[in-house]
């Protein structure tokens, strides 16, 4: 597989004007009157902090130029991983977030600083000043929130809809499943959300489920999928899947594969994607599989169907020079291509990943995903314009 970029990466979601200027996990969809809608979790101070708001920029032009991010969800919690497809009219953005509890633990833990060297701050203090600062302003923000309503009325996985195309939306709902960029679309026009089953404790308990959507618009376990186990001869986890539903309904399902945190100094000797597939409607389905064979390919992945029936699947890459591949598939997802890098980070930050891509109108794809542009930057979103070469 060969591909040649059409225009070359370029930042399209930031705010270095402030400390709220981390933006990741995005996922990007065509609206129904034909804007592109990169949604996000932005205006963070840090990766792992109470701030997260699930913010939507739009874009009028085909990704030429972007709108500033406006707010969807914006909860007590942390607001994490930002997910949306489109039925029609209708518009599904989704997100989880972590306890009060795990906020706090994380802040103790962390060493963190997400300033850019062109912000006011860092010619005024020192990073260890501007760490132990940033810590203080998380833990008061932790101790002014009630953590118990907090949490009884928004931990979980998160999902709010649009009925009108994504203009106005409706109340926060919770699903038991969760996956960063939320649930495909069956043919029949129904969602299909396949995730890792929400642990209010945190961590990963391996469960992937998938929840159709019913007929009153609710969404109800269909099936489970087996544990990957283990991979290469060492214990993994399995988490942040997504699912493409085909047109003769058979759902293709890319799984995040990796060791277990812990098990190495890195956590990234196994990190890789695994597929598995369902030919009744996700009742059951196919133990996982490897798709490529490289113990670190990348992870995790979002899966499109272009107009002419390739498929490919994005994933990030984090081995220096960290960056964005790509695979296709030609025959309806039982074989795969080789990875093709679409984005090369330069070996600038690991912290990078999560793509997702659309097709635009004259069949040349958008890819965006998060990544820290240049030493010492936040990390934005970012995105890629590319094609298969001819």
């Amino acid at each position: 597989m060969k591909i040649t970029i059409v225009e070359d990466a370029k930042i399209i979601v930031s705010n270095r004007a402030g400390i709220h200027n981390y933006f990741g996990w995005p996922t990007v969809a065509k609206l129904p009157d034909g804007s592109l809608a990169a949604v996000s979790s932005g205006m963070r101070a840090r990766h792992v902090c109470p701030f997260g708001k699930v913010t939507m920029s739009l874009s009028r032009d085909e990704g030429k130029s972007w709108t500033r991010p406006m707010i969807l969800i914006d909860t007590p919690l942390d607001d994490r991983d930002a997910g949306i497809a489109v039925s029609g009219e209708r518009v599904i953005v989704t997100s989880f977030n972590n306890t009060i509890k795990q906020q706090r633990d994380r802040n103790a833990d962390s060493h963190q600083i997400q300033y850019h060297p062109g912000n006011r701050r860092p010619t005024l203090y020192s990073k260890e000043e501007l760490n132990a600062c940033t810590k203080g302003y998380i833990e008061e923000y932790l101790n002014s929130v009630d953590a118990e309503s907090a949490e009884r009325d928004f931990l979980g996985s998160l999902y709010i809809v649009s009925e009108d195309g994504g203009y106005t939306f409706g109340d926060i709902k919770k699903i038991p499943v969760t996956a960063p960029h939320g649930p495909s679309v069956a043919p029949d026009g129904r969602f299909v959300y396949v995730g890792t089953t929400f642990n209010p404790e945190g961590g990963n308990d391996n469960n992937l489920a998938c929840y159709v959507e019913g007929d009153d618009g609710e969404f109800y376990l269909a099936g489970k999928i087996e544990d990957v186990g283990f991979a290469y001869g060492k214990e993994v986890c399995s988490c942040e899947p997504h699912c493409l539903v085909l047109p003769d309904g058979k759902i293709i399902v890319h799984i995040r594969v990796q060791s277990e945190p812990g098990e190495n100094e890195d956590h990234s000797s196994i990190f890789t994607l695994y597929q598995s597939e369902s030919t009744d409607g996700g009742k059951t389905f196919t133990k996982p599989h490897l798709i490529v064979d490289d113990i670190n390919c990348g992870a995790p992945a979002h899966l499109l169907r272009l107009k002419n029936g390739t498929i490919i699947s994005a994933f990030g890459y984090r081995s220096e020079p960290y960056g964005i591949k790509v695979i296709c598939s030609f025959d309806e997802g039982k074989s795969w291509s080789e990875p093709c890098m679409i984005y090369n980070n330069n070996s600038i930050a690991l912290d990078i990943g999560y793509p997702s891509s659309v097709e635009l109108e004259n069949g040349d794809i958008l890819t965006v995903f998060y990544a820290r542009p240049e030493e010492g930057a936040p990390a934005e979103i970012m995105q890629v314009v590319w094609k298969f070469e001819e």
